[in-house]
């Protein structure tokens, strides 16, 4: 019996559950009172912030600054892009005043506009730039360096040369059409030398494969097609370093140049 008692107290023992060997911390919930407190805190601060984001007279609309134009007046500029002067800064709407500068003036190639804290709007403005011009009716069409035809004017810009379309015959223009031809006109346009393009004054597209440019001093340059670019202005440029007497250039295979008329 003894020994009944003994193993029983035994198990009794093992079967108790064990105590960590330090003392349990008991977690505190805030009390209901700081619960409420934090909460009318935040609804105050909230408060405040939208009242002085939207509702105060300290964060509004003053001024409207541009930046970046050449050919645009600052005029122009802040009458198409139409801030609400006095409206709370943070409703103002930048990318409506985007599209709508974009849409409005077709000149600008890119803008921002950028909320100047506490009072300010600052318009980024970027212009096309034209690489050729497409005479019409007595006035001309700028054409930027995307094929983008986006201003027409009545005095050529200096240092950009006129395009000529004289692809009625060729079979090049069934082909390939007068769009396509104007890209590869502008594609030409783009890879020519920066001095030699400062001189052009008209580039001739008379087909696909044969687009040649006039020089304001009388010489001429044969460029063929848009294909290889880099390599025909590379070229040209060695050309006239070496022959600056010639009167014509041939990169149309720039493998092989030539000049005549030195």
């Amino acid at each position: 019996m003894a020994g009944s008692s003994a193993v029983t107290g035994e198990r009794r023992r093992s079967d108790a559950p064990a105590r960590p060997p330090w003392p349990t911390a008991r977690r505190r919930l805030p009390s209901p009172r700081l619960l409420l407190v934090v909460a009318v805190l935040t609804t105050v601060v909230g408060g405040a912030a939208i009242w002085l984001l939207y509702g105060s007279e300290w964060l509004r609309v003053e001024r409207v600054t541009t930046s970046g134009t050449r050919v645009l007046t600052p005029e122009e500029v802040l009458d198409a892009a139409s801030v609400p002067v006095g409206a709370p800064l943070i409703s103002v709407d930048a990318e409506a005043i985007e599209d709508r500068l974009r849409r409005e003036l077709p000149r600008i190639d890119s803008v921002d506009a950028v909320r100047s804290w506490p009072h300010g709007i600052a318009l980024k403005v970027t212009e096309r730039k034209p690489v050729l011009l497409l005479e019409k009716d007595g006035k001309f069409v700028e054409v930027d360096a995307e094929g983008v035809r986006f201003a027409t004017v009545t005095s050529p810009p200096k240092n950009v040369p006129k395009l000529q379309l004289t692809a009625d015959r060729s079979p090049s223009l069934h082909r390939f059409g007068i769009d396509r031809l104007l890209v590869e006109a502008v594609e030409v346009a783009r890879d020519i030398p920066p001095v030699v393009a400062s001189r052009t004054r008209t580039m001739e597209v008379r087909s696909y494969d044969s687009i040649s440019l006039e020089l304001t001093d009388g010489r001429t340059v044969d460029w063929g097609s848009g294909e290889k670019g880099e390599s025909k202005a590379a070229a040209l440029t060695a050309l006239m370093k070496a022959a600056p007497d010639a009167e014509h250039f041939d990169v149309s295979a720039p493998t092989s140049p030539a000049v005549s008329g030195s």
